[in-house]
């Protein structure tokens, strides 16, 4: 079982246990975040519609807060002898997944008719 998450203007595709690096989050190591979920998948079935998914969340724990590897920046402008190097640190959370909520269920009446359609 699966979602597909969204935070900081990303998606990312997690799991139970998975840990990922996401944009800077304000909260405290150990504290838990809740994320919105896009789609959910067990893999028979998948679940996209927004109606059923607005008041599932998945849970994440956060593990530390860091700064990622430096981006370097060079401009270079040629025959003008002009050249700058530049770098940048992005703040990013690490974070663990410990809950991905379970399949909404159909109704009876939905059942139902998915039945007779398949008989």
């Amino acid at each position: 079982m699966y979602a597909i998450i969204t935070t900081g203007g990303k998606q990312y595709k997690v799991a139970k246990g998975d840990v990922l690096d996401v944009e800077k989050l304000d909260v405290q190591p150990g504290d838990k975040v809740e994320l919105d979920v896009l789609m959910l998948a067990d893999g028979k079935k998948i679940v996209v519609d927004a109606d059923k998914l607005a008041k599932k969340k998945v849970t994440a724990e956060v593990v530390e807060q860091f700064k990622g590897d430096k981006q370097l920046v060079f401009k270079f402008k040629k025959r003008k002898r002009y050249h700058r190097t530049k770098g940048h640190r992005q703040n990013l959370t690490k974070v663990q997944i410990t809950k991905v909520p379970a399949m909404p269920r159909a109704s009876k009446a939905a059942s139902e008719a998915a039945e007779t359609a398949e008989a």
